[in-house]
């Protein structure tokens, strides 16, 4: 186990270096000066020199990655050209905004999955299985923007139940919530209807039906536990994904999260902002990665790595 670990933390490490290596070589392949994007097209040609040198923008590009990776080394993401703060506050401050959101779309997501999955993978082949695989179909078809756009025309503006934007009151969170949660939970209703079809005509199913246990037994001592580990690993997959992938609902619903936040630098070049955002959420991935291989260990013993003598 500890082998397994320290093999994970060397990857992981692998990882972020060269998440960090692309990123920094491909936001400076991107055409466009960051200074003329805070400062504007009729800046003063001395405040803008001044501010390049301070900024350590005038140094080579060589350089500029050895002071980044400096920088790394110390736990530190730099400092945001646009808000004039580290990097790491500006991202703790969009950050609860997200973590709402993605929590609750994940909610919605498993509160669709596990009734709709369990339905259809109980009966495979059946009526409502059919009607599952439709609608699920359909979820995972339209895109989130349209998804998103949809429910705004016809909950918030036709019907006015609930408003159109804003981070504000709960009420704001419902309609981002489920433009996330329908599309996540259509994938998620996939997995678990697959595990539950899957194990319902297992051998060991089949030998507890044939000895008279009570149908209600097999599913929670056997069948549920079996077809959790799937789930598991979807659903840490999943909050992965609306962590990172919630920058189409927050432009759209105007929720001041980090995905507002990505769109936001990309069009200020604020390069330490972006670089920052993308070694957060690759960190953020490695780490849901973990707690999912741990979950699967906690609830199956036997997915655990064994070492070669054992």
């Amino acid at each position: 186990m500890i082998r397994y670990s320290l093999k994970r933390l060397l990857v992981s490490i692998l990882l972020l270096w060269a998440v960090s290596l692309l990123s920094f070589l491909l936001l400076h392949l991107i055409p466009g000066d960051p200074l003329v994007a805070i400062l504007g097209e009729g800046a003063d040609r001395h405040d803008e020199g001044r501010i390049r040198r301070q900024l350590g923008l005038d140094q080579p590009l060589w350089k500029q990655y050895q002071d980044f990776n400096h920088r790394l080394l110390n736990l530190s993401l730099g400092q945001s050209l646009y808000y004039a703060r580290p990097v790491s506050r500006v991202i703790m401050a969009h950050l609860p905004s997200t973590l709402i959101l993605a929590m609750a779309a994940l909610t919605v997501a498993i509160l669709i999955a596990l009734p709709l999955g369990f339905i259809g993978g109980w009966n495979p082949g059946g009526k409502w299985d059919g009607i599952i695989t439709v609608l699920t179909s359909l979820g995972m078809s339209i895109p989130t923007f349209l998804l998103g756009l949809m429910l705004i025309l016809l909950v918030a503006v036709k019907m006015k139940l609930l408003p159109v934007s804003g981070n504000g009151n709960g009420s704001a969170l419902i309609l981002p919530a489920l433009t996330l949660g329908i599309s996540a939970g259509s994938l998620l209703t996939r997995v678990v209807r697959t595990a539950i079809a899957g194990e319902r005509e297992a051998p060991y199913v089949l030998l507890a039906r044939a000895k008279g246990v009570a149908p209600r037994r097999i599913i929670y001592r056997h069948i549920l536990p079996n077809a959790a580990l799937p789930l598991i690993t979807m659903i840490g997959l999943q909050f992965g994904a609306l962590l990172s992938g919630a920058v189409i609902t927050e432009t759209i619903f105007s929720r001041p999260g980090i995905g507002s936040l990505l769109v936001d630098s990309i069009r200020r070049r604020d390069y330490p902002t972006i670089q920052g955002l993308i070694l957060f959420t690759a960190s953020l991935f490695l780490l849901i990665n973990l707690l999912v291989d741990l979950s699967c260990w906690r609830v199956q013993p036997r997915t655990r790595p064994r070492s070669r003598k054992a």
